[in-house]
């Protein structure tokens, strides 16, 4: 039986019963799922029909028994995806959804992308990323204690932001709120932040793209903000002040006004 991902398909609240509306998509990052999306999801209805989806291992997502990385994750939200969307992806999400720009660009309309990197570790060529020592540490740590390590590493999340207190406490209150996530899914979500680079692959995408960035975020740093224009020279970029790696729960006025204006300037609302 193949694995199918859990997703709830919302309509849109902005338009009478039976009109159409333009479909959105949301993919969240590692260790969540789709609950964090709830506080904007009021607005975004507004205007969308809207998909969220729990990747594999995550929420309510089985966890598939085969391999497990970028191209797995991409191609099994695509299966519940809408046909061509606007797709807005978290972190690791954001990673799926540049992964599908590239891979399925007919299927994406339009693309945002949050606290996402086209290559989450440094390197000589991508200084202003993480130190894969760092990522090789929570990844040891999962074996001996996957709770106590989920929950740092959603602290790290939010360290530096001018609401950390009121980040963590939400992340803390949802992250278990469908029960347990998948000790495979952490474990290879993790080598998927590892492993994937997308770098030379941007140029190519030709939807729409707005990069939004957290000034504060300590795993997608903000400086990466002029690289990103050199490899997608099309692309806008914004930056949250003030907010770390989940600037849509930081400062949600300031996420929806952003994100509001690329919409409008591409018409795609």
């Amino acid at each position: 039986m193949a694995l199918t991902l859990y997703h709830d398909i919302y309509r849109c609240t902005g338009v009478a019963e039976g009109e159409d509306a333009p479909e959105m998509v949301l993919v969240h990052g590692w260790g969540l799922h789709s609950v964090v999306w709830d506080n904007i999801m009021p607005a975004l209805l507004e205007k969308f029909k809207v998909t969220v989806i729990d990747l594999p291992g995550f929420g309510r997502s089985p966890v598939p028994g085969g391999d497990y990385d970028v191209n797995y994750l991409t191609e099994q939200v695509l299966a519940v995806a809408p046909e061509n969307a606007i797709w807005l992806g978290w972190s690791l999400g954001g990673m799926i959804a540049l992964n599908a720009s590239i891979r399925f660009p007919e299927r994406v309309r339009g693309l945002i992308t949050v606290a996402t990197t086209p290559k989450f570790i440094a390197d000589e060529r991508w200084p202003m990323a993480l130190n894969e020592d760092v990522l090789s540490r929570f990844r040891a740590l999962l074996v001996e204690d996957w709770e106590g390590t989920l929950i740092r590493f959603l602290a790290l999340q939010c360290k530096d932001s001018t609401t950390i207190k009121e980040d963590v406490r939400f992340l803390k209150d949802i992250v278990f709120f469908h029960g347990q996530p998948s000790t495979k899914a952490l474990r290879c979500g993790l080598d998927v932040l590892r492993d994937v680079d997308l770098r030379d692959n941007l140029s190519g995408i030709q939807v729409p793209t707005l990069y939004v960035l957290g000034e504060k975020d300590n795993l997608v740093p903000v400086g990466i903000s002029r690289e990103l224009k050199k490899l997608q020279v099309n692309a806008s970029v914004a930056v949250i002040k003030g907010a770390s790696h989940v600037p849509f729960i930081s400062d949600q006025d300031t996420f929806l006004a952003a994100i509001d204006d690329f919409l409008v300037e591409h018409h795609f609302v």
